[in-house]
Formats: structure tokens, sequence, C-alpha cells
């Protein structure tokens, strides 16, 4: 893994990390609203914060650019199928007409502006118009991100399991070609490999051929039976 992959990676992970922070942020703020109102949870919100919470974790545990962080390729792209749902679900509530919409103005700004009259709370006109921007767009760039880190991911992975299989196939390559080559016993002594005689230490004794049948006489060189 080269250095420019494990910058480019680090810095997905901190703009991931960013936009999970800016999307929770937003929707739990919104979910705080909606309890003081005792109205009920829109599922597409739930599910867009438990995303947002789960790839706040992930991000923040494989911030780091070491070699886990590369193969945790397979939970970027379970996070990017799940930031692609989370996007649809929240961009077809509204559609196009992202403020102007039926369900913003009875859901979304109802609740954010606080619109409801309780004696607690004040009246105000703020219907977070720019606050459910931030979370369709930035949702969208998490996804976008979370794609590109799997992308990344899978590349550095590869590259990094096939340098181990060269080095392993080099290693192996080396040994085949350097065998060890001393050999002992018979094998030895048929190869016309030179022997002295048992506690002689004499220069004379030695084998002559490897023919069956065959030997030297210690002291008598030359001489066979």
């Amino acid at each position: 893994m080269g250095a420019a992959s494990k910058v480019v990676l680090c810095g997905l992970r901190i703009w991931e990390l960013i936009c999970s922070l800016i999307v929770l942020g937003i929707l739990a703020s919104f979910l705080r609203r909606v309890n003081d109102a005792d109205a009920p949870r829109d599922g597409r919100i739930v599910y867009g914060i438990v995303t947002a919470s789960i790839s706040t974790a992930f991000s923040i545990i494989f911030i780091a650019p070491f070699i886990y962080a590369f193969m945790a390729f397979p939970g970027d792209f379970i996070l990017w199928v799940m930031w692609l749902v989370a996007f649809c679900l929240l961009e077809t509530r509204t559609g196009i007409h992202s403020c102007n919409s039926p369900w913003f103005w009875n859901y979304w700004g109802f609740y954010w502006g606080r619109w409801w009259r309780q004696p607690v709370f004040v009246t105000t006109s703020d219907s977070g118009c720019g606050y459910w921007r931030s979370v369709l767009a930035f949702s969208f760039m998490a996804m976008f991100a979370f794609l590109v880190s799997t992308v990344v991911g899978a590349y550095g992975s590869s590259n990094y399991w096939s340098k181990k299989k060269s080095g392993r196939s080099a290693g192996t390559a080396g040994m085949e070609k350097n065998p060890q080559t001393s050999q002992t016993g018979p094998a030895g002594q048929a190869a016309g490999v030179a022997t002295t005689g048992p506690g002689t230490g004499q220069p004379d004794t030695y084998a002559t051929t490897g023919q069956p049948g065959t030997y030297a006489t210690p002291g008598q060189p030359g001489t066979s039976v």
C-alpha cells in the first residue's frame, strides 16, 4: 500500500465522520422536538439516525490508515448501501420541492418550528428549511464517500495480499535454487566418495568404485576381492 492510498483513505474517513455527525445531530434535534410535542416519529427519520450512528462509530474505529482499515471495505460497502437507502427514503419525502412539499410543512416544518401551541413553548416562524436541505446534502455526500472508500479499501487489500504472495513465492524459489548438496551413507559411498577406515585415519583407505562386490582392502590400495 502506498502513502497516497493511506492519505486518501484517512481523508475519506474524516469526511465520513463529519457527514455522519452533521446528519445525526440535525435528525436527533428534530426527533427531540417531535418528542416534546408527543407526536409520532417518522420511521425514515429513525432509520437515518441509525445509519448515521453506525457510520460515526465505524469511521472512528477505522480512521487510522493501517491495513485493518483497508480490509474493512466490506463494511464500507454495507454502509454505502445503507446511506443510499437513507438518502432515497428522505429525499422522496419532499422530492424536488424540498421546502414546499406537504410533508415538509405538515411534519418537518411544523415540528421544527414548534408551531403547535403549548404553554412551555413559543411559536416561531423557523421551518428548518436549511437544516432539512443539509440533511439531504450530507446524506448524499456520506453515501458517495463510503462508495469511494470501498473502492480504495478493496484496491489496498488486493495490493497488500499480492505483495505477500509474491514475497512467499520468491522465498520458495530461492530455496529451490540452493538445495543442500552434502550426502552421507551408502549413496555417497556408491558415488565414489572417499572414506577412511574405522579409527585409522589412513590416507590410503578409500572406496575405489561403486560396483557391487568391489571394495578396497584397508592399507592395500588397489587390491579388491
